[in-house]
């Protein structure tokens, strides 16, 4: 089961560049995309089945900002927009598809902001987050994955002196990412890249990308349970279209 997860910053400009032609070269069982800035009411039916897939999404109420949506080759056997918390619902920050062995969690984490100055919502939006996730687990195994806007070590960015008080360095954020892997999850790259440098967001400034100055802020992360059905891992930097790349996992099950 290839699970891929790609911060597209803008559904509708990224299908005008090179998002049908991704799919098809590396066609996902599941494709969870963030950042599609678009209502749902404006993707038309057009997207209720896209080469062969069949779509699910879950917006913000504010237009042109933050969403997520699903891409399946598989039917899933339930759909759950959001985790039933108005705050962050109306952001359209999470998108779940229960399957026959898993769930699949799409989410998109806010940025804590300059000077941090909206940590608070996103640390209580992580705590809703990691709640919501192991009740399903009480079900069956699950899979998180999307941009997590957070890079867990020093590993994980170019510079990260630098960057130490920063959004998406902060020691906050990365504590709340400490206590995900202390809930049981596991953060599929690293396990089996521990020392690999590789990073799938640039800024568009500096020609951050260019020179491979970047942060690893997307993730896929999966339950304990399924630790033995972690196949393989990858960091697509080879995709181009977005100022993220995607990201990948395949899960024997």
């Amino acid at each position: 089961m290839l699970i891929m997860s790609w911060n597209v910053n803008g559904l509708r400009a990224i299908e005008k560049k090179n998002f049908k032609e991704f799919i098809h070269e590396y066609v996902p069982e599941v494709l969870c995309i963030q950042e599609t800035k678009a209502q749902e009411v404006d993707l038309g039916d057009q997207h209720t089945l896209f080469d062969g897939y069949e779509s699910f999404f879950f917006s913000a109420q504010k237009r042109g900002y933050s969403g997520v949506g699903t891409f399946t080759r598989t039917k899933p056997l339930k759909v759950i927009k959001g985790i039933n918390i108005e705050e962050f619902d109306s952001e359209g920050r999470v998108l779940t598809l229960e399957f026959e062995k898993v769930f699949v969690i799409n989410t998109y984490v806010p940025n804590s902001q300059h000077e941090l100055k909206r940590i608070d919502y996103r640390e209580n939006f992580n705590d809703a987050l990691l709640a919501f996730a192991k009740k399903l687990e009480k079900k069956k195994p699950v899979v998180i994955c999307g941009d997590l806007n957070v890079a867990h070590k020093e590993i994980d960015l170019k510079n990260p002196k630098a960057n130490r008080k920063n959004p998406g360095f902060s020691d906050q954020e990365r504590a709340k990412f400490d206590e995900l892997m202390e809930a049981g999850f596991i953060d599929t790259f690293r396990l089996l890249n521990p020392e690999k440098i590789k990073y799938s967001w640039w800024s568009y400034r500096f020609n951050a990308r260019s020179k491979n100055i970047g942060w690893r802020i997307d993730y896929i992360l999966t339950s304990k349970k399924l630790k033995k059905n972690i196949s393989e891992v990858e960091i697509h930097n080879e995709v181009m279209g977005s100022d993220h790349c995607p990201v990948s996992l395949i899960l024997k099950i």
